[in-house]
């Protein structure tokens, strides 16, 4: 077997009280809101309609019990939307995780299949 042609994958999410809250999807979602400072453009980015990217921060957000993004009303310039300090925190924590679990995988996946 040549293990340079094999790479380890590893889906990964968070659960609360049995309930889907984190996942890289959710999560890449967030960053496009942070990045983007808008929604529609997050939602856009992952072509999603407005109205599924909307629906599942309120699902996200109602799993966990903490506002996650804010939204500021148009005017001449547009709305705006950004992630709460909650919000940065969850993705930062998430992201970190994350690292950690593919650098563990990668650390066994080479163990394993030694050469």
């Amino acid at each position: 077997m040549k293990r340079a042609r094999m790479k380890p994958r590893i889906k990964l999410w968070i659960e609360q009280n049995g309930l889907l809250v984190l996942s890289d999807y959710r999560v890449q979602l967030l960053r496009h809101v942070r990045e983007t400072g808008s929604l529609a453009a997050a939602a856009s980015r992952m072509k999603l309609s407005y109205r599924r990217a909307w629906g599942k921060i309120k699902e996200i957000e109602k799993n966990l019990g903490v506002a996650l993004v804010e939204s500021e009303a148009g005017g001449a310039r547009g709305g705006r939307t950004r992630l709460t300090r909650q919000g940065e925190r969850l993705v930062g924590l998430y992201l970190r995780l994350q690292d950690a679990v593919e650098t563990d995988l990668e650390r066994e996946f080479a163990a394993v299949f030694r050469k």
